[in-house]
C-alpha cells in the first residue's frame, strides 16, 4: 500500500477523575499510549507477578489483570486497580496460609485451591492493601466466613471464588454481622466473577466511604440483606455495578445511600416464583445517591427501581419483564463517560449474557501447566501439553519454530510453546493442519520474549524466485484455527532507511489467516503495514480478538478482511523512517457481508504531528468492488494527531460508499459528527459491539 508523508508531534497526557477517561483502563497506560509501548507496566497483560511460590503454581493471565469501572480510576495516589500484580504468586489451601499472605504487607497474588472453611465460623479475614486473591477454577472457595477490608486499604482485587454459608438460620439476622465481602474506607477495589451466597448479613457491604469500587460478574443468591453501598452522612462512593446476577435476594440488590457517583449497568435481577424467597425491592438510590441506571434486565421483581425524593435517579434501556410495585426515576444524576470508557450490552442480551459469564470460570489458564500443574483442575478441563523454547539450549527447544514444527498434524487438543525471555531472531509459521496451538512468553514483561525479523515486501527470497510480497513478508504467519498468543513481543524490524532502492516496504510483523485468533497481552511493532489480520480465503471466516495490547507502525499498520476486534489496547502512531509522520491506522477490506474492523474502548496517538493520521482509509484489494471495508472506532481516546476528516479514500474507491464510523469517542481528536465525520446513533451502536463481531465465540485464555 502507498505512503503518505506529512509532519507530526503529540502526547498522551494523564487524565485525572472529571475529565474523560481513555479506556477504563489504569491512566498510566494512557501516558504509555504516547510510546512506542511504554514501560510495559503489565497492567494490561499477563505475567507481571513474579515467580510462583514452591507450590509451583502461577496465576492465569487474568488473574494478574486490572480493572475496570471506577475501580479503573487514577485517584487518592492509586493508579487503577491491579492488586497484587507486582508480588510473588502464592498457592494457599488452609485458613492459616491465606491469613499469612493476605495480612502481609509485601503485595501478593494469592491463589485459593480448593475449600477454606472458617473458624470461628463468621470471622471476616483482614486484607491488606496490593492483594490479589484468586480462585483456582471453580474449586476456591470460603466456607463460614469472608474478608475485611480497613480503612486506608487500597489496591485489592477479589476474583473467582464461591464465599458462602454463614447463616445463623434467622432471616433477618440482626446479631450476627457475617458478610462475604466488607469494606470499610477502603478504595480501589475490584470485586469480579464470584459467586458469593448464603450469608449471615450481607454479600458485599461498601461502607464508610468506601469508594473506587467496581463490582462485576458475580452472581448474588440466596441471602436477605445483598449488597449496601454507602452508610455514611458523606457523599463520597464512587461505584460501578455491571453484569451482576441477582437471584432470590430480597433486598439491597444494591441499595445505595449517599453515593456521589453510582453506575450501574447490565446487571439481572430475577425473582423466580414459586420459591422461599421473594423481592422486597430491586435498586434503590437513597438519601443524597447520584445514580445511573441502564441497560440492566428486571424479570418478576417487586419494586424494581425506587428512589428517595433527594436522591437523583437516571434511567436508561432498561427492561421490566414481569415486574410490579414502584419504578422511579429523576433527577439529571451524571455522565459516567466522564469518569471510564465503557459499552454497555443491550439490556435484551443481558439475561443469556449474564447467565453464561457471571461467577467463577473453570479455565485457570495454562500457566499453571508451565510450572508443573501444581493446582487442581477441573474434570472437563485438559491439561495442555506444553512444549519449552530457551534460545540458550536450556530447554528442548532453541526455536520457536522447531517447536511449532513437533506440534502433530492434526493436533485436538491445545499446545503451548512457552518461550523463555530473549530475541529470537526467525520467522514463524503455523501451518493451518496444526490448530490450538498457544505461543506464550514465560517472562514478567511482554518486552522480555521477542520474536523479529526484517523481511519487507520487496526482499529477494534466497532462493532466487522473486520477493516475499506483503504477506510473504510476516515475521509471525498463523494459518491455525483457534491459536492464541500471549506475554511477548512480535516485530519486524526492516530498516526502511537503510533500503531505499528496495521496492516494496510493506513489512508485516504479524499475519493472521485463520479463524479464533486471540492475541493476549502482546506487542505488535513496525513501520508500514504491521499487523495483517486476514481470512484463510475470500470466503472463510476469520475472527480475531485482541486485548490489552499494542500495535505500533504508521501505514495502514493495521489492515486485511478479517473480522476483527481489538479492546482495550493502546495504538501508537510511529513516525516514518525519514523523521516526517502521516498515515493510516487501518485499512479494511473487508467481505460485503461481513464484520471488519472493531476498535474499542482503547487509545489511539503517539509522538507525531497534530491532524496527521487518519483513522483509516478504505482498501478495495485488487480492485474488487463487490467488497465493503469497514472500520468502526467507538468508546476510544484520540490524540491529537487524529485528523478532523479521519477516513480516506484509495485507489479510486470512496470511502462514503463503505462503512467508517464513530461513537463515543473521547481526546483532543475525537470531533463532532458531521458529512466527513460519521457517527453511530445510539440503535445503531447497539449493533456495533464486540459479540457482534465474535458471533457467539467467547474468547478464553488457555
Amino acid at each position: 500500500m502507498s505512503e503518505t508523508p506529512a509532519r507530526t508531534r503529540a502526547k498522551a497526557r494523564h487524565r485525572r477523575r472529571r475529565k474523560i477517561l481513555a479506556t477504563g483502563v489504569p491512566l498510566a497506560l494512557v501516558a504509555a499510549g504516547a510510546l512506542a509501548y511504554g514501560t510495559d507496566t503489565g497492567v494490561f497483560g499477563p505475567g507481571s507477578a513474579r515467580a510462583a511460590s514452591a507450590a509451583g503454581y502461577t496465576a492465569p493471565a487474568w488473574a494478574t489483570a486490572g480493572a475496570d469501572g471506577f475501580a479503573s480510576v487514577d485517584a487518592l495516589g492509586q493508579r487503577g486497580t491491579y492488586g497484587g500484580r507486582d508480588g510473588e504468586t502464592v498457592t494457599v489451601r488452609t485458613q492459616a496460609e491465606l491469613e499469612k499472605y493476605a495480612t502481609a504487607e509485601e503485595p501478593y497474588v494469592i491463589v485459593v485451591a480448593g475449600t477454606i472453611r472458617v473458624a470461628p465460623v463468621g470471622k471476616e479475614i483482614k486484607v491488606r492493601s496490593d492483594k490479589t486473591i484468586v480462585g483456582a477454577g471453580t474449586s476456591g472457595q470460603i466456607v463460614g466466613g469472608g474478608f475485611f477490608l480497613g480503612t486506608g486499604v487500597h489496591n485489592v482485587i477479589i476474583r473467582n471464588l464461591t464465599i458462602r454459608d454463614s447463616y445463623q438460620g434467622v432471616w433477618n439476622d440482626k446479631e450476627h454481622d457475617f458478610d462475604a465481602i466488607q469494606m470499610d474506607g477502603a478504595h480501589h477495589v475490584w470485586i469480579d466473577h464470584n459467586d458469593l451466597r448464603h450469608m449471615a448479613d450481607g454479600l458485599i457491604d461498601v461502607r464508610k466511604d468506601s469508594t473506587y469500587v467496581t463490582v462485576s460478574w458475580n452472581r448474588l443468591s440466596d441471602n436477605n440483606k445483598t449488597f449496601g453501598i454507602g452508610w455514611t452522612e458523606n457523599v463520597a462512593t464512587d461505584v460501578t455495578v455491571h453484569h451482576n446476577w441477582f437471584r432470590e435476594t430480597e433486598q439491597r440488590n444494591p441499595s445505595t445511600d449517599n453515593a456521589a457517583h453510582a453506575h450501574l449497568y447490565n446487571n439481572y435481577l430475577e425473582d423466580v416464583p414459586g420459591t422461599g424467597i421473594t423481592s422486597s425491592y430491586g435498586n434503590y438510590a437513597r438519601g443524597r445517591t447520584s445514580m445511573v441506571l441502564e441497560n440492566s434486565y428486571f424479570q418478576g421483581v417487586n419494586n424494581p427501581v425506587i428512589k428517595d425524593a433527594t436522591a437523583s435517579l437516571v434511567q436508561r434501556g432498561n427492561v421490566f419483564s414481569g415486574t410490579s410495585g414502584r419504578n422511579e426515576s429523576g433527577g439529571t444524576a451524571f455522565d459516567p463517560a466522564r469518569f471510564y470508557a465503557y459499552t454497555p450490552d443491550r439490556a435484551a442480551d443481558v439475561p443469556g449474557l449474564v447467565r453464561a459469564g457471571a461467577g467463577p470460570r473453570t479455565s485457570i489458564g495454562v500457566a499453571d501447566a508451565q510450572q508443573g500443574g501444581a493446582a487442581p483442575k477441573t474434570a472437563t478441563t485438559k491439561a495442555a501439553t506444553t512444549l519449552t523454547v530457551a534460545r540458550d539450549g536450556t530447554a528442548r527447544y532453541r526455536t520457536v519454530q522447531a517447536a511449532v514444527d513437533a506440534v502433530p498434524a492434526g493436533n485436538t487438543s491445545r499446545v503451548v510453546i512457552a518461550v523463555k525471555p530473549g530475541t529470537y531472531r526467525e520467522t514463524v509459521k503455523v501451518p493451518s493442519d496444526k490448530p490450538h496451538v498457544t505461543i506464550q512468553g514465560t517472562g514478567t514483561s511482554r518486552k522480555q520474549t521477542v520474536i523479529t525479523y526484517d523481511n519487507a515486501a520487496g526482499t529477494p527470497k534466497p532462493d532466487g524466485s522473486g520477493t516475499y510480497g506483503t504477506s510473504g513478508s510476516a515475521t509471525v504467519a498463523v494459518e491455525a484455527d483457534d491459536f492464541q498468543a500471549r506475554n511477548l513481543t512480535i516485530a519486524n524490524d526492516f530498516d526502511e532507511a537503510a533500503h531505499q532502492s528496495l521496492d516494496g516496504h510493506q513489512a508485516v510483523a504479524l499475519r493472521t489467516a485463520a479463524d479464533k485468533v486471540f492475541l493476549d497481552g502482546v506487542i505488535v511493532t513496525g513501520d508500514q503495514d504491521t499487523l495483517l489480520l486476514d481470512t484463510a480465503a475470500k470466503d472463510r471466516l476469520g475472527r480475531v480478538y485482541m486485548r490489552d495490547s499494542y500495535v505500533v507502525g504508521n501505514v495502514d499498520f493495521i489492515f486485511g478482511r478479517a473480522s476483527a476486534v481489538i479492546d482495550r489496547s493502546v495504538i501508537t502512531l510511529k513516525k516514518r523512517w525519514n523523521g516526517t509522520s502521516a498515515g493510516y491506522v487501518t485499512a479494511p477490506s473487508t467481505p460485503a457481508d461481513r464484520k471488519g474492523f472493531l476498535i474499542s474502548r482503547s487509545v489511539v496517538d503517539g509522538d507525531v504531528a497534530a491532524g496527521s493520521f487518519h483513522l483509516g482509509r478504505t482498501w478495495h484489494a485488487g480492485g474488487d468492488a463487490a467488497l465493503d471495508p469497514q472500520t468502526t472506532v467507538r468508546d476510544t481516546r484520540l490524540g491529537a494527531a487524529i485528523k478532523s476528516t479521519p477516513w480516506s479514500d484509495m485507489g479510486g474507491f470512496s470511502w462514503k460508499d463503505d462503512r467508517f464510523a464513530e461513537y463515543r469517542n473521547s481526546g483532543p481528536g475525537a470531533g463532532a459528527a458531521g458529512p466527513d465525520r460519521p457517527h453511530l446513533t445510539d440503535s445503531q451502536a447497539a449493533g456495533q459491539e464486540i459479540g457482534d463481531w465474535l458471533g457467539g465465540w467467547v474468547p478464553t485464555a488457555s
